[in-house]
């Protein structure tokens, strides 16, 4: 897996989410063909998984996800 060389995305646009505010979980994509995941952070160690520096686990609503995907996929 590869890792963006600029951390911080531009132009974000919302792709799914539960609110339009910004404030809950929402998949947003970006200028570089990537998405970022606003959701709740989740513990690796609650999870069974080892995180490494610099990655979180974030949970978000299987239909929030699957919305985001049917979006993209529209977009190709």
């Amino acid at each position: 897996m590869t890792t963006p060389k600029d951390p911080v995305a531009t132009h974000l646009r919302v792709l799914a989410g539960r609110c339009g505010a910004g404030s809950c979980p929402t998949v947003y994509g970006t200028d570089r063909q990537t998405v970022i995941v606003q959701g709740y952070v989740v513990n690796g160690d609650n999870a069974g998984v080892e995180v490494p520096d610099g990655e979180h686990l974030v949970e978000i609503p299987t239909e929030i996800l699957l919305a985001a995907a049917d979006k993209i996929r529209d977009q190709a």
